[in-house]
């Protein structure tokens, strides 16, 4: 009976291994979900936007949307998620583009038209080159702001602990990508096997402009207490808006917006 007990463990034990296995090879299957196909910017609503490309420092080719700000308004310079692609995110941008806000918009490697495959550094290499391209069309330091959203978080704040700008907004932000997964994949050893991380907690304490959170309190996907974590750890000047009933995809139209609007307006004349 004991021998047979231990071949039963030892197979269980083999099982386990081949699953650990192959989700550590196949890791960003798992991490990452592009869409490679999307319309025009006039077909997903935004018709006011150009599309434009820039290269991130390994050469990696990105296609993104622009609009200039009108005025004195700011300039958002917008780091998506790991679904789909830019165009998902023409109507949360919509708002802004109203209020004669200017927008940077790219889809990261391995997104929409943009070469390359996803990784956190050829991510992070792609958030470099979002900011250059707004840089190189004259937009000042002053008047830079960086929205993160979901995982884009970690881009955004990895990229505003390292340069000057006027503001970071961060909408359904995570901790780390490695605290997410271990909260959805409870039976696996994330921890150790993680690839791409995005330890934002870790570096946003180095944050040295003002901060806005926003987070639903029903979201199921980024759990509300990583935001709260994340404001926790910033600097000040930093504010959270944390909304009730709002998930993790739907938080822009469920008061989101509106929060983001009232940060920037406290903070810039917009044109609009």
């Amino acid at each position: 009976m004991i021998e047979a007990a231990l071949k039963i463990a030892a197979g269980l034990f083999v099982a386990y291994a081949g699953v650990v296995a192959l989700a550590f090879a196949f890791q960003r299957g798992l991490q990452y979900f592009p869409d490679r196909v999307q319309p025009s910017p006039a077909t997903a609503g935004v018709p006011e936007m150009a599309v434009v490309e820039t290269r991130a420092a390994d050469g990696v080719r990105l296609v993104g949307w622009y609009r200039a700000a009108l005025g004195q308004s700011p300039t958002i310079v917008y780091f998506h998620g790991n679904g789909g692609n830019i165009a998902d995110r023409a109507a949360t941008v919509r708002p802004w583009l109203d209020r004669g806000i200017g927008v940077v918009l790219f889809n990261m490697r391995g997104y929409g038209a943009s070469e390359g495959s996803p990784s956190e550094a050829g991510w992070f290499a792609d958030g470099a080159a979002a900011l250059g391209f707004a840089q190189a069309q004259g937009v000042a330091p002053e008047r830079i702001v960086l929205f993160g959203e979901s995982m884009g978080s970690g881009v955004a704040v990895k990229v505003a602990t390292e340069v000057d700008i006027a503001a970071l907004i961060l909408q359904a932000p995570l901790t780390s990508a490695v605290d997410i997964a271990a909260h959805h994949y409870r039976f696996l050893p994330v921890r150790w096997l993680m690839k791409d991380r995005y330890e934002s907690i870790a570096r946003i304490g180095a944050l040295r402009a003002p901060l806005l959170i926003v987070h639903g309190e029903a979201d199921d996907i980024v759990p509300v207490g990583s935001g709260r974590a994340l404001l926790a750890a910033a600097p000040e000047p930093k504010q959270g808006v944390f909304i009730a009933g709002a998930g993790h995809n739907d938080v822009p139209f469920k008061g989101g917006t509106e929060a983001a609007l009232r940060f920037l307006v406290a903070r810039f004349p917009l044109s609009r």
